[in-house]
């Protein structure tokens, strides 16, 4: 019996993060965490001869997530920017996954054509160690340029 081993686990902090936005690439390193996937989206297709209904995949929507350190203003001022002036803002994410003792590797995602949803403007908690921020946001397109390997013993 095959069974993975606790080492092809991947570390949940060993990662990267960088955001491109307008040309500028920032290593995004007060992230704490992000969390993106897609929904596809489905129409009902009635059948003859059948009871029930099929279902079509049409398409999808991507949407993401995340929180991180309260100590940056990068998309403060781009919502100041977007309140005065009506422009938007579009970015990039990319999040590398690599942990050195798991034999899958390394995994980046590219996150295209992201657009916030909004933003924390200002904060404070009296009871709290320190300040976090999170940013809903959806994007457009995902690209996967390096991918884990397969542990042994799944295929």
């Amino acid at each position: 019996m095959q069974m993975m081993h606790a080492k092809d686990s991947v570390s949940a902090s060993l990662a990267e993060c960088f955001v491109t936005i307008e040309g500028n690439r920032y290593n995004f390193m007060q992230a704490i965490n992000l969390e993106a996937s897609i929904e596809k989206t489905k129409s009902e297709v009635p059948i003859l001869g059948k009871t029930g209904k099929g279902n079509k995949t049409t398409g999808w929507k991507g949407t993401g997530s995340a929180t991180f350190h309260y100590n940056t203003a990068i998309f403060r001022e781009l919502l100041y920017r977007y309140k005065n002036t009506g422009e938007d803002f579009y970015f990039d994410i990319q999040v590398t996954n690599e942990d050195p003792t798991s034999s899958v590797g390394r995994q980046t995602i590219i996150l295209k054509d992201c657009n916030a949803n909004g933003g924390i403007l200002t904060k404070f908690d009296a009871d709290a160690e320190y300040l976090d921020e999170t940013m809903d946001f959806t994007f457009e397109d995902w690209e996967m340029p390096e991918k884990f390997k397969m542990i042994a013993g799944m295929k």
